[in-house]
């Protein structure tokens, strides 16, 4: 399923859920292709990026200071959030290169497999550079706790056993990079990973059901108990997986993430402008306060990964950012939004699954065939929404590939806010 090559001088390959489309080569080996050149770290291109970001920034700023009487002290504590979210942009994007310089050393760099056959394709991109976006976000997440919560802050242990679920998974993410952990044991990463977030977790376990079932169920709010929490597991598991599979293109992974996390910001406004309960407010308050610096980090992260990339951000990254999202969808009380703003990483799971099944033989990489005369991508018959985009609209370059998924992941976030306003009063 991947996107990632890794060289293995004795090993057979094996099918990787993994994120990049590079060659790995590790330390013990020591393989420098003749033609292969060190990757000049290019300048990123964060003006680009902050301009187009405007599209998001320039509405959500709006909503949150002028379109709803949001109460003085919680806009507070949305606003100084997002201060420091800005400290860690400039912090993320001031570290890429340093980090870059050292993962280099330590022979930690991967080949661009999509652009294998010219120039480009030859040069060492430094790998792993979502150790860098992980280390920021939670200094500047646990730092945010001086100005927000007290020592008796009802959120303050939720908030701590998310970030301890969010450090975790960094640390497996790394250890994947670094180990190349087969693609199986992938799966129970996540649930690991969750765990701190489960045991400390005294939210309710109830939930409401849709006004249809009502009459069918004979309750408006059922209890699900332990199931509830298996459900949260798996959630973790959906979230930080499906964002590792559908990768293989250059700003793909960091990408998706941008559009879900913008939509996350934009969701969790609306409901404290609509809502007059606190703790529903709080809930999304809690989301806010770690997706906006989890917005701001990746758009670093971006700038540098974008086509063409000079740095492939890993396993470490797209673990982190999934268990980051899936952590604000639990304690935020949205996980069904959630779900529907992960529309395309579903569709990608779903056409996937023959493959992962063993139903369908599963090749060590499933990326497109790139042709370097062209400079063109065509479409493979595996199952993978990367592949379906080029067999349905033809061959195209990685670049407009890339930004045409991103244009089908807004879609699906759009979508989402549609459909919560068309069955608003009737589904729920």
């Amino acid at each position: 399923m991947a996107a990632r090559k890794r060289a293995s001088s004795n090993a057979k390959p094996k099918p990787q859920s993994t994120t990049e489309t590079t060659h790995h080569i590790s330390k013990s080996q020591q393989i420098t292709p003749i033609s292969t050149t060190n990757s000049p770290i290019a300048p990123s291109k964060a003006a680009q990026i902050l301009a187009f970001s405007l599209l998001f920034f320039v509405p959500y700023f709006f909503l949150i200071c002028y379109h709803y009487r949001i109460e003085p002290d919680l806009k507070r504590s949305i606003l100084i959030n997002a201060l420091l979210s800005a400290v860690g942009f400039i912090l993320t994007l001031a570290m890429i290169p340093v980090a870059s310089r050292y993962v280099l050393r330590r022979n930690m760099f991967g080949y661009d497999i999509n652009k294998k056959g010219t120039p480009q394709g030859s040069i060492k991109v430094p790998e792993s550079l979502g150790i860098v976006v992980g280390t920021v976000f939670l200094v500047m997440a646990i730092l945010f706790q001086y100005f927000n919560f007290t020592s008796d802050s009802n959120w303050l242990v939720e908030y701590n056993a998310a970030l301890a679920s969010i450090c975790f998974m960094i640390l497996l993410g790394f250890v994947d990079d670094v180990l190349d952990i087969p693609w199986r044991v992938k799966l129970l990463l996540p649930s690991i990973a969750a765990l701190p977030l489960l045991m400390a977790y005294a939210g309710h376990t109830t939930i409401i059901i849709p006004k249809p079932l009502v009459p069918h169920v004979g309750v408006e709010i059922l209890d699900l108990g332990w199931i509830y929490k298996l459900y949260m597991g798996l959630l973790a598991v959906f979230c930080t997986n499906s964002i590792n599979i559908h990768a293989g293109l250059n700003g793909l992974e960091v990408g998706q993430t941008v559009v879900i996390a913008s939509a996350i910001l934009i969701h969790n406004v609306m409901q404290i402008g609509a809502s007059a309960d606190p703790e529903y407010k709080q809930a999304h308050a809690f989301s806010i306060y770690l997706v906006q610096p989890l917005l701001a980090t990746s758009l670093a992260l971006l700038s540098y990964n974008w086509y063409p990339s000079s740095v492939f951000v890993g396993d470490t990254y797209t673990y982190f950012a999934g268990m980051t999202m899936a952590v604000v969808g639990i304690l935020g009380h949205f996980s069904e939004t959630l779900l529907l703003f992960f529309i395309p990483q579903v569709l990608n799971f779903l056409l996937s699954l023959p493959q992962l099944s063993g139903y369908i033989p599963c090749p060590r990489h499933r990326l497109p065939r790139f042709n370097p005369e062209t400079g063109l991508l065509t479409g493979t018959n595996d199952g993978t929404v990367v592949n379906l985009f080029l067999r349905r609209f033809g061959t195209m370059s990685e670049k407009s590939l890339c930004i045409l998924l991103l244009v089908f992941q807004a879609i699906g976030c759009c979508f989402c806010f549609m459909l919560r306003w068309v069955l608003a009063g009737w589904y729920k």
